[in-house]
Formats: C-alpha cells, sequence, structure tokens
C-alpha cells in the first residue's frame, strides 16, 4: 500500500476531506462490505437448519413422528436422537473447519489506504465506503469506483473490465465530472490495478453498485467450479441416483409383500440414509482445512480451499527465477560505461531515474539507491514516461541545477541501445554501440542495466516519441545470487513429477547461466522474440519440450501456460508483481508470496510465507496428502458401504422379516461415519505423494463395481449361517447382521487407506482408533441395557468364531481384488511405509 499511513495532516486547500469513522461506520451499515458480490457467511443456526433439510433426514424425522403418533414412541425418539446426532457431530466438525479457513483467509486479506479522521490509515478493502478518499501507488488495487483527485503519472492496468492488456493514463477529473465508463480518463474502476504513479482519489460507488460488481451480479456469483468440486458434484450425483432408485423398488416391494407401510417406509429411507454420504461435506471441509492448517504451519498459506486439490495435482510449475533460484538480494557487481571503462556517470543517472520515477520499485531501484542515497540535490522532477512491458524501459524528465533539462532513460539493453549512440566521458558522441560490452556482462551471469539520456526542450508533456538519439552513459551490472537449496528443491519437484519451467523477462545469457547453475536443462531456449513468431499449435510442442523461456512478456507467458493447459497439464505459476495478474488467474493454481503487490496475491490461490520452492514444494506435498485423505472416503462410501445396503434391499425381497430395524440401520451407518471422522488425520503411501494426482471417477467407480459385490457375498454367506446354521429368530438375525456388517464395512477401511500391504502402511494413531472403538462399541451393544431398546439380543459363542472367520477372510478377499485394481489402474506402490 501507499507509504506513510497513519500520518495525521489537514487537507490541503481545495480537496474534499475524508471521512470521519463514525461517518464510515453509517454507511457501511447502510451499503454494506464492499464485496462485488455480498458473501453473506451462513450463520450457525442456518448452517443446522440446512443440514436438516436433506430431503431424507426431513422424510425420516416425519415419518417417526407419525410412528409416535401410532404408539412406536420409543424407536421414535431412538431414530430422531441418532439423526440428532449425525446432524450435531456433522455440523460441530463442518464449523469448526469454516472458522479455521476463514482466520487463514483473513491472515491475507487485501487492505486500502484511506483518509479517516483527518489521517491516512490502512483498513480491510471490505471496509472502504462511497465518500472515502483512497490514496493509491504502484502495485495497489483499485478498492472502487472514485473519481481521481490528484493524479501524478498514474498508468492502470483495466484488462479485468475492458480485455486490454496495456495499461491506460489517468488524470484528475473535474469535481463535476461524471464517468462514462472504464474508458473515462479521469475515473478508475474496482478490480483495476495501478501499474505506476500515484493518485488520490474519491469514491463513488462500493460492492455490487460498481461496474465490476455489476459484471460480476450479470455473470454469476459463483466462481467456476474446480476439478475437485464438479468431481464432488459427479460423485453425489451418482450415489444420488443409485439412493433414489433403491429406495423407490425396496419401498415397493414391502408394500407389494403386505408389510406395515409405516415400518417399511422408515427402513426404506434409513437405507437410503445409509447409502446418502451425508458426512461427504463434512469431510471434505475438514480434510482440506486440516491440509490448510498444516500447510500453514510450514508457511504456506491457502486462500480459497479447493485450491488445495489443484495444488495436489501440479505437474508443471512456472516461475521466474529471482526469488525462487536466486536469493532476490541484488547488489550491484560493477558500473561501466558503453567501452566496459569503470564510471560513475550510469549509477549517478539510474539513481535520479529510481528516485524520481513513481512505478513500483525493483530491487534494481533499491539497490540503485541504495548505492547513491543522496544523488537528487537540487534536481526537480518535470515530467515521467513510465514503464511498461513493451517498451522494458522507464524515463524522467528532470531540471538539473545547471538549468539544462535532462530526459533520464533506464532499462532492458536490448531495447534501449538501439535508441542511443555512445557518449565518452565528456559528453561527446560517437558511433560505437555498448551491445558487446553488455553481452560480456551477461555471459558472466550478470542482470544488466542500461541507461542513457539526453537534453530536451521545454515541453507541456513528454511521450515515449521523446526517447530518441540518447547519449549511453553505460551500463549497470547486478548480481543475484543463486539460492543454495535451489538445485536440490528443483531435484526434490523434479523426483515429485512436477517439472520447473523458467519464464523469466532476463535476457537468455543471464537465464542459462543461472539455469546451469541450479541444474535446469537450457539447451531449448526460447526467447520471447521466438515465441512470437510461433501460432498456437507450434507453441503446443514448443512448450513441452523447452524448459527456459527468456526475455518473455506478460502476455507471452500467459501464452505459455496456457499451451500448457491444452496439452491437459496441471499448470501452477509463481508470481509477484503486478504484470503476474493475467497469468495468476490464468494458470490452474496461482500461486504468489507475502511480499506481493496487492494485485497479485488477491489474484492468487495460495501464498507463500519464504520464498524458494522448498516451501512450495512442502505445500504441494500437503495437497496431495488432502487429496489422498479425501479418496479413502470416498472408496470407502463406494465400495463396502454400497455393498451391505445393496445386500439388505436384496434381503428385503426374500426374507419374511425386515433384514434389520430402521434404528439398528441407522445406528450402524451413524458408527460407521464416526470411524471415519478421523480419516483428514490419516497417513498417506509415500507413492501416493511421489506423484501429481487428479480425480479418477474411474477408479471410484471401478472400486464400487468390485469391492461392493465381494461385501455382499460376505453379507448372503452371513444370512446362510444366521438362518440355517445357527437357526436365527428375528432378532439374532438382527444382531448378527448388525455385528457382522458393522466389523466388515468398518474394519475394511485399514485395507482401503492404502494402496500398500495394509500390514505396512501403518494408519494414524487416531484413525485406528476411532475404527477399533467403532467396532468394539458394536460388539458390546448386544451386552448392554440398551440391547432391548434397539432390538438387539446377545448371539451365541458359534456366532463370534464364525464372525471372526469371516471378517478375516473379507478383509484378504478385499485386497487381493484392490491389488487387481492396482495393477489394472497402474498405481504406483512402493515398499517404504506411509509418512
Amino acid at each position: 500500500m501507499a507509504e506513510g499511513a497513519g500520518a495525521a495532516h489537514p487537507s490541503p486547500p481545495g480537496r474534499p476531506a475524508g471521512l470521519t469513522s463514525a461517518e464510515a461506520a453509517r454507511r457501511l451499515a447502510r451499503d454494506g462490505p464492499n464485496e462485488p458480490v455480498p458473501i453473506r457467511p451462513l450463520s450457525a443456526l442456518v448452517q443446522v437448519i440446512d443440514l436438516f433439510a436433506n430431503p431424507l433426514v426431513a422424510i425420516l424425522l416425519v415419518a417417526s413422528g407419525i410412528s409416535a403418533s401410532l404408539g412406536q414412541r420409543t424407536d421414535a425418539l431412538i431414530i430422531a436422537a441418532i439423526v440428532l446426532l449425525g446432524i450435531a457431530i456433522n455440523f460441530w466438525q463442518t464449523y469448526r473447519s469454516q472458522q479455521a479457513a476463514d482466520r487463514l483467509r483473513a491472515s491475507v486479506a487485501a487492505t486500502a489506504t484511506v483518509e479517516r479522521d483527518g489521517r491516512w490509515q490502512e483498513i480491510p478493502l471490505r471496509d472502504v465506503v462511497s465518500g472515502d478518499l483512497v490514496r493509491l501507488s504502484a502495485g495497489d488495487l483499485v478498492p472502487a469506483d472514485a473519481r481521481l483527485i490528484e493524479a501524478r503519472d498514474l498508468s492502470v492496468q483495466q484488462a479485468m473490465l475492458t480485455g486490454e492488456s496495456l495499461p491506460v493514463d489517468k488524470y484528475a477529473a473535474a469535481a463535476d465530472a461524471a464517468a462514462a465508463g472504464p474508458d473515462d480518463p479521469g475515473f478508475v474502476f474496482m478490480a483495476t490495478s495501478v501499474v505506476s504513479g500515484t493518485a488520490v482519489a474519491a469514491t463513488l460507488a462500493t460492492g455490487p453498485r460498481t461496474v465490476f460488481g455489476d459484471i460480476a451480479r450479470r455473470l454469476g456469483a459463483r466462481a467456476p467450479a474446480s476439478e475437485f468440486e464438479l468431481g464432488l458434484r459427479r460423485f453425489s450425483l451418482l450415489i444420488l441416483r443409485t439412493t433414489v432408485a433403491l429406495v423407490l423398488f425396496i419401498l415397493l416391494v414391502a408394500l407389494a409383500m403386505g408389510r406395515d407401510p409405516i415400518e417399511s417406509l422408515l427402513f426404506a429411507v434409513a437405507l437410503g440414509v445409509g447409502l446418502t454420504p451425508e458426512f461427504l461435506p463434512m469431510i471434505a471441509s475438514v480434510t482440506l482445512t486440516a491440509g490448510a492448517m498444516r500447510m500453514a504451519r510450514e508457511r504456506v498459506i491457502v486462500r480459497h480451499l479447493p485450491a488445495i486439490q489443484n495444488l495436489g495435482s501440479i505437474d508443471i510449475l512456472c516461475s521466474d527465477k529471482t526469488g525462487t533460484l536466486t536469493k532476490g538480494d541484488v547488489q550491484i557487481d560493477c558500473v561501466v560505461d558503453g567501452a566496459g571503462q569503470p564510471s560513475d556517470r550510469p549509477l549517478r543517472l539510474a539513481a535520479l531515474n529510481s528516485r524520481f520515477s513513481s512505478g513500483i520499485r525493483s530491487p534494481l531501484d533499491a539497490a540503485i539507491l541504495e548505492a547513491r542515497p543522496d544523488d537528487a540535490g537540487g534536481y526537480r522532477k518535470v515530467d515521467e514516461i513510465p514503464f511498461d512491458f513493451e517498451r522494458r524501459r522507464v524515463s524522467v524528465v528532470v531540471d538539473a541545477p545547471d538549468g539544462r533539462r535532462l530526459l533520464v532513460t533506464k532499462g532492458a539493453p536490448e531495447q534501449l541501445l538501439p535508441l542511443t549512440t555512445f557518449g565518452d566521458r565528456d559528453g561527446e558522441t560517437e558511433s560505437r554501440p555498448g551491445s558487446s560490452t553488455c553481452e560480456r556482462l551477461g555471459t558472466d551471469g550478470l542482470r544488466v542495466l542500461a541507461v542513457a539520456y539526453r537534453e530536451v526542450a521545454p515541453a507541456p508533456a513528454y511521450t515515449r516519441e521523446d526517447e530518441r538519439d540518447l547519449r549511453l552513459a553505460g551500463f549497470i551490472a547486478f548480481a543475484d545470487p543463486v539460492r543454495p537449496d535451489a538445485g536440490d528443491a528443483i531435484a526434490e519437484l523434479g523426483r515429485d513429477g512436477v517439472a520447473v519451467k523458467i519464464l523469466t523477462g532476463d535476457n537468455q545469457r543471464v537465464a542459462a547461466r543461472v539455469c546451469e547453475q541450479v541444474g535446469i536443462e537450457h539447451e531449448t531456449l526460447v526467447t520471447g522474440e521466438e515465441l512470437a513468431r510461433l501460432d498456437d499449435a507450434a507453441l503446443g510442442h514448443v512448450v513441452e519440450e523447452a524448459s527456459v523461456f527468456a526475455r518473455v512478456s506478460p502476455s507471452q507467458k500467459n501464452r505459455i501456460i496456457e499451451a500448457l493447459k491444452r496439452r491437459g497439464h496441471v499448470v501452477g505459476f509463481l508470481g509477484d508483481g503486478i504484470n503476474d495478474v493475467p497469468s495468476l488467474h490464468t494458470a490452474d493454481v496461482g500461486i504468489s508470496v507475502l511480499n506481493a503487490t496487492d494485485a497479485a496475491r488477491e489474484s492468487a490461490d495460495i501464498i507463500l510465507g519464504d520464498t524458494g520452492l522448498r516451501v512450495l514444494h512442502r505445500g504441494i506435498l500437503e495437497g496431495r496428502r488432502a487429496s489422498g485423505n479425501m479418496m479413502k472416503y470416498l472408496l470407502m462410501g463406494t465400495s463396502s458401504n454400497f455393498g451391505n445396503m445393496f445386500s439388505m434391499a436384496a434381503a428385503s425381497v426374500f426374507l419374511p422379516f425386515l433384514p434389520m430395524l430402521p434404528t439398528q440401520i441407522l445406528l450402524n451407518n451413524l458408527l460407521y461415519d464416526v470411524a471415519q471422522i478421523t480419516i483428514p488425520a490419516d497417513r498417506v503411501d509415500r507413492a501416493y505423494v511421489r506423484r501429481p494426482q487428479r480425480w479418477d471417477m474411474r477408479l471410484i467407480r471401478d472400486f464400487m463395481l468390485m469391492i461392493g459385490p465381494v461385501s455382499s457375498l460376505f453379507d448372503f454367506l452371513t444370512f446362510y449361517v444366521l438362518l440355517h446354521v445357527l437357526h436365527a429368530t428375528e432378532t439374532l438375525f438382527h444382531t448378527g447382521w448388525f455385528v457382522e456388517s458393522l466389523a466388515t464395512q468398518t474394519l475394511v477401511l485399514f485395507v482401503i487407506r492404502t494402496m500398500e500391504n495394509p500390514l505396512r502402511s501403518r494408519p494414524s494413531a487416531a484413525l485406528a482408533a476411532t475404527t477399533l472403538a467403532v467396532v468394539a462399541l458394536g460388539l458390546a451393544l448386544p451386552a448392554t441395557p440398551l440391547a432391548p431398546l434397539l432390538g438387539f439380543t446377545i448371539p451365541p459363542l458359534r456366532y463370534f468364531a464364525f464372525l471372526v472367520a469371516a471378517t478375516s477372510s473379507y478383509l484378504v478377499l478385499v485386497e487381493i481384488v484392490k491389488r487387481a485394481l492396482v495393477r489394472s489402474h497402474r498405481l504406483p506402490i512402493e515398499s517404504p511405509p506411509a509418512r
């Protein structure tokens, strides 16, 4: 944000004063928060009501109410209690996860600098109100639609509103001016960002009343669904269709057989609840939030929870080299004239340029000003030609103490040298270019800045056309040491399936030297000039082969990312500048850093607390762990649980009584779900986190089609033993099958949770404890005082011997089927234990 927030001062003459805190609070209450599409967080009460709005839950409660009115009060109370307990667990876990996620997002929320109570102060962007005076500087997001009161060399990126990639110049407007749209030079608009210059603006509209708010409202409030969200949606629809068909089938069969309609309805709906993954939203929320909290401990902050899944899916990471391969600690190595001889003039002129330019201060500017902090004495700034990524240079016009008016330009040598002649130390001009000197410095791996100047005549304003006939003062070479851990980090990313591609604005010599030092293949190095000559088809082939792209513009970075996505890659992009915003939006996962510009941070899904690739690598692995734990729940829901519910539906056709009472189905389902609450904290196979993970509905479907029938097979075996060996009564049948189904579908989690040998892949202590505790509770229930209420009886000892044998055999058979699925899907397995 703009510097100097917090200093009390009177408003300059003719400029309106800022608001008082009291008036700002009144307007915030009247207009609502400054959000383009209002986000109304659901209260705890509304979230609870939403859980009750599940159609199956509603039908179950209504049916139990009818049952109570007909005298079956005990059963009705038990059903209601089980439903309420399930909803309470679901709500509490989800609510806690949302609170934790909100705290993480708040830690990186955007801010704006406004004048309140006579002083500039930094406030959350969502608290800006109409009438606020806002101070803007390079790198800031424009927080609202506003009229410019003061503007100095202001250039604004408006691509979000107009689609125009180049920044536009803005100027102060008259007090009675009316905005004619985003192209009006006297106004700035929400969702745009400041490229260079400074300004003070009076906000006119906030939130949904802004131009961007209107666009966002018409396009719809919800952002495009991620691959993870689409996968969950497809999974939920699959289960929903299966559930509806099964419930209707059971209900029709029961009625056709003349069974009690209320009991039949309760049974059918309870079975539907058993099939429905009602804990899925909670498990998803807890899993992603747990991943986000672990990532936060690694100094990786997640702004959008679904991005965790995408982060684990990344197979290509595009990044600049500064701050990732290099330390970002730029120091001046040498200052020379065009002939390569030591000279002070380039640094002296560059210090004037850096001091008076109003764009974003780069590390090069910081190094220049640190070396020459007091070189602006007696000079007065007249005008500025701001930096842009096409020219790659910035010019300032200053009046010198000796009365001359100078245009001082610094920028990329490739862009600046064609505009210059060589000037010796006496200011005499010759026609010798300094390209050989520049090339020698670049070959040494140094970043090179060219500095040139010329005298100009007085004029009302200066434009790009004035950047001609410049005298080359010389070059400043900067050293940015390679990070000691960069090579190892890139190798580790490569081993874990993530290829690193460098997209840099530096020239090819500097890029090649740095990449050579860290072990990135750079034989196929592509420049921005070469990219410009490629069509999209050719570009697709080039981006697959090349790992280093030098002298690329922001628009070319965007093209590279789009080409990689078209080739089927999941692309992460790491950027911190305002020029990186389009690419952050385009990438599957936009990644920025805490000290990035506001615009970059707001465009990112993931924010790194530290620079370098090591911290990002840890974040990617955490994303894969969260993905792996989410997949465990889905595989459980579509395999053993589905098989048990299918068996129950089939048994209801040929048995003279219901295979399990509605209360027992609900209790079985609740205990089964409770056993899986600790899945988010489980260990994940080393092999799983060693490669990018994509959403695989085919794997989920095959687990359902292969393991579901295995579960049903053992259920039918249990039916046979209960009916023909133990000659079970109705109550004993209910008890025997309740215990067997709970034991098999819960203990199978130890097999399904890993694609490895389950004896070598240890579950977390929490998961082991909840799973074994649920099975123990299921075994103990028939012997408790609650048994008569729940319809249980104590089975004979022969049953428990059968239970142990059946459950063991079932787990072994599931492991055999799982290994076949692992081979058919070519899933990676390793011998090391899970981590």
